[in-house]
């Protein structure tokens, strides 16, 4: 008789289907903000051979590392070809931070408004992170960090570092590139790509201008500790 009052007991718990609530308190700082923008163009399909890890994928897994490393400061996530587009505003929840990076980063996602340029991706566009009101008007402490492998169109870098300057954005960029890299469909390198090597020199210049720093992809715990 008990047996059954405690099974009835249970199939009653089980039909109001209770919820476990659980919270937790995050100190997040109020004061600085960071934006992780990933070059989505389609050289970031590169790798050092059919079936290795592409120049995206490894730059998923730096834009990983910095979320951890800049636990208690708000995070947010962009994408960049020939524009720079918001996917994530900074926030301190880093489940939200992670879900949009494995779901909304992608190869052209959206694409670049131009087919017609040699390179889809454009560094000038990184000035509207100073006009478009990416961070919010409370950061004054303001990071952009950029993920490429700093193939891009010609770039007018004492622009970019004038306005970025005026709206208090810092930058760190971090390059994956390697000469050996190809961009391979159905395990053949595609005929009409080839690694510009000027991407690393184009990458100092912005740096220069915008009082920035460059890092290879070797060199990403050094990167996360400058962006701390």
């Amino acid at each position: 008789a008990a047996a059954a009052v405690a099974a009835a007991g249970l199939l009653g718990l089980a039909a109001a289907q209770p919820i476990l609530a659980r919270t937790t308190t995050l100190d997040v700082r109020t004061d600085a903000e960071v934006f992780v923008a990933l070059d989505v163009s389609r050289s970031m399909l590169a790798s050092r051979g059919p079936g290795e890890a592409t120049r995206l994928t490894r730059a998923k897994l730096v834009a990983s590392e910095l979320r951890e490393e800049l636990s208690g400061v708000p995070v947010g996530l962009a994408s960049i070809t020939d524009r720079i587009l918001p996917h994530l505003f900074p926030s301190a929840d880093a489940d939200v931070y992670r879900a949009t990076l494995a779901r909304a980063i992608g190869i052209e996602q959206p694409p670049p408004r131009s087919t017609f340029s040699r390179n889809a991706t454009s560094f000038d566009s990184l000035a509207d992170v100073a006009t478009r009101r990416f961070f919010s008007p409370e950061a004054q402490q303001r990071l952009l960090v950029v993920l490429t492998d700093g193939e891009s169109e010609p770039v007018t870098a004492g622009r970019v570092g004038r306005l970025l300057g005026r709206a208090s954005v810092k930058t760190v960029f971090v390059q994956l590139w390697d000469p050996a890299e190809r961009v391979y469909t159905n395990g053949r390198a595609e005929p009409q790509y080839e690694p510009d090597p000027a991407g690393r020199t184009l990458l100092e210049a912005l740096a220069v201008a915008t009082g920035g720093a460059v890092y290879s992809e070797r060199e990403t715990a050094r990167a996360a500790a400058k962006s701390r």
